[in-house]
């Protein structure tokens, strides 16, 4: 049988060790013990501040603390199994170095609080992590628009050839995407940015605390005001799970994207040998491991949400230990939306060479300019509808004719519409076509230039 744990006198024995390892969370919860030793320190501050202890045992205890941060920095404290979790073994090694004053720690505090705590402060890291990760990508992104604005690529809908657009446009769609995920983490930790701390198990305590003392030492923005909210509370866990997972939906966007331009059958960018690898029987191969690893953990942070969801839907307040279960799922999207950001920032940096001649080649080699000539009888006074209509049969005949529109001569544009002159030809060159969409936030180039210049200014605030 295990050593019995810490729990009162109403328990005769240990827990059968089957049970003890089944319910133990030191295995992945010891990512908290920074959090858990500023946390405890915060509160023993609090407890000297209020008389509750003597300011003498808050400073030994504090110093305590400190030592078991660098116990664990140095590799010299390991707690294994037997600690069940990372506040009861910072506790037990705290008691072991301070003597009796270490079991004053705990004072007018629970576990449930506690945990609440850490989870929010190493919570609130990470965003500040992940959103300076988004910041870098999207530097590299502003990089690469900057040199292509005037780079032509075909633009899809349903993935058929739409309309040309800039290259540089297309690179600002993610750009796009990548500052509402930074904003909306700026959202997300402001509701993170609430103590918990001092709402005890589920009631508040009897002893004359400060909360707003703690909160202001962690540099929460404030404090629950609801005690039973307080210890049960994983909205903040959802709301930043769904901004992973929504992070990561463009992150796998962006890589399918790369994945077809990399195919031989669209032959848009070439893979560095930096971020590609080979097949193992056919040497002629270079894969997109990158992207197609960020496409495929996407799920793993949907399944976490999914599942934070789910864990939350039936739970009673307060604190139920099902909540033992939101870590790993939180620790494990945080790990996984940090090296997405990283690989594919590396990836777009170095990893990818556009195809420029094939991009010129691949803009003049379809019906992508056919809105254009709809638009250019429109602005004579044809009815666009009308006008859409006599395109649609002119891209009938020339796909049965073999011909682009750009090969037919003046004489059968006239015989179309005679509202036709010889400046068609002009208005529907592949950079005419982007260049005339200047509309706010369209393609066009003076648009895109703007653009660039307000997504400079946006991410150097």
């Amino acid at each position: 049988m295990t050593e019995k744990q810490t729990w009162s006198q109403r328990f005769e024995s240990a827990l059968h060790p089957a049970i003890a390892r089944f319910n133990a969370s030191i295995s992945f919860d010891i990512e908290l013990i920074e959090y858990d030793i500023t946390g405890s320190q915060a509160h023993a501050k609090m407890l000297a501040h209020t008389g509750i202890i003597t300011h003498l045992e808050g400073e030994a205890l504090c110093n305590g603390l400190e030592q078991v941060r660098q116990e664990y920095h140095q590799g010299q404290f390991r707690p294994g199994i037997d600690a069940e979790d990372v506040h009861f073994a910072v506790e037990k090694r705290l008691t072991e170095i301070v003597g009796d004053v270490g079991k004053k720690l705990h004072t007018a505090r629970s576990r449930n609080d506690q945990v609440g705590t850490d989870t929010r402060l190493y919570l609130r890291d990470q965003i500040q992590q992940i959103r300076q990760q988004l910041r870098d990508f999207q530097g590299v992104l502003l990089d690469i628009a900057e040199k292509n604005v005037e780079t032509l690529i075909p633009g899809y809908t349903h993935l058929q050839r739409a309309q040309p657009v800039s290259l540089a446009h297309h690179l600002l769609a993610y750009f796009q995407m990548a500052q509402r995920d930074w904003e909306r983490l700026e959202d997300v930790y402001s509701r993170v940015n609430i103590s918990p701390l001092g709402c005890g198990a589920l009631a508040g305590t009897t002893f004359p605390i400060d909360r707003h003392y703690t909160a202001s030492l962690l540099h929460f923005d404030n404090v629950y005001a609801n005690s039973l909210d307080g210890v049960s509370d994983r909205d903040f866990a959802i709301e930043f799970l769904c901004a992973a997972s929504i992070i990561m939906v463009h992150l796998s966007r962006l890589s399918e994207e790369v994945i077809l331009w990399a195919s031989e059958e669209f032959r848009f960018v070439t893979l560095k040998d930096s971020c590609a690898t080979g097949s193992s029987i056919m040497p002629q191969k270079k894969n997109p491991d990158v992207p197609e690893l960020v496409r495929g953990k996407t799920g793993r942070v949907f399944g976490h949400l999914q599942a934070m969801l789910v864990i939350m839907k039936g739970l009673p307040l307060a604190y139920n230990k099902d909540l033992q279960e939101d870590k790993e799922g939180i620790f494990d999207s945080v790990n996984t939306v940090k090296a997405c950001l990283e690989a594919m920032t590396i990836l777009l940096q170095e990893g990818l060479e556009f195809r420029y001649q094939r991009l010129a080649t691949a803009v003049t080699e379809d019906f992508s300019n056919a809105t254009d000539v709809a638009d250019y009888l429109a602005a004579r006074g044809v009815p666009f509808r009308e006008a859409y209509n006599i395109v649609g049969k002119v891209v009938k005949t020339s796909i049965a004719g073999g011909k682009l529109l750009k090969d037919l001569q003046i004489e059968e544009w006239q015989q179309i519409h005679p509202a036709f002159a010889s400046d068609i030809y002009e208005a529907i060159t592949p950079r005419q076509v982007v260049a005339a969409r200047n509309s706010y936030g369209g393609t066009g180039f003076e648009q895109v230039r703007q653009a660039l210049v307000n997504a400079r200014i946006q991410i150097n605030i």
